[in-house]
């Protein structure tokens, strides 16, 4: 997140507006109609990185529960990666190919795709998501201000915070119902003493 990256409005905006093909169904085995690993691979030779066969098969899904959301997220990167921005700016083909392989993943767990273009929250998240995963920052932000902004948008931090909050919830009933239980058997004790 060190450098300085394009205009979030920018990407925000172009997910808001990503084309009809970009939100098809992706290509599972015999059903739907978008092929996301020939997409990506595209998407990568324009940008001048080299997808190996490894890379591309892990584009390719078996599962259509499994697969379908994260190959949807797939596709809404490769819309956003095609930005003119990142096509003039050299990006590391590492972190593409990671943000393609598990990046997708991870969001693919919290949020379902259409969410990052209908509401404005995901599309932000997608944005800043992405960004940070190929090393820069939304332009004009601060490495702290982006970083901020990032935890706060997380579908990812807000189930780890949900989760911690059931946690200590469950651990707080366990505590009340062991201080319940010790106090009737005080009672019950002073009881039989009398």
């Amino acid at each position: 997140m060190k450098a300085e990256g394009p205009l979030l409005e920018t990407l925000t905006h172009r997910l808001a507006e990503t084309p009809e093909d970009f939100l098809a169904e992706p290509r599972i085995g015999a059903n739907g109609r978008i092929h996301v690993a020939a997409v990506a691979a595209d998407l990568a030779k324009a940008l001048g990185i080299n997808m190996e066969v490894a890379d591309v098969a892990a584009l390719a899904g078996a599962d259509p529960r499994r697969d379908r959301n994260r190959l949807s997220i797939t596709l809404l990167l490769c819309w956003l990666l095609a930005d003119e921005w990142f096509a003039k700016n050299k990006l590391p083909a590492e972190a593409v190919l990671e943000l393609f392989a598990r990046g997708s993943a991870q969001l693919a767990e919290q949020v379902a795709s259409a969410r990052f273009v209908t509401d404005p929250d995901r599309r932000e998240e997608l944005a800043r998501f992405s960004l940070a995963r190929l090393g820069y920052r939304p332009a004009g932000e601060t490495v702290a201000q982006s970083q901020d902004r990032l935890t706060s948008l997380s579908s990812a931090e807000r189930a780890r915070v949900v989760q911690a909050s059931r946690a200590a919830e469950e651990r707080a009933r366990a505590i009340r119902e062991a201080l319940a239980k010790k106090a009737a058997e005080e009672s019950a004790d002073k009881f039989t003493r009398e």
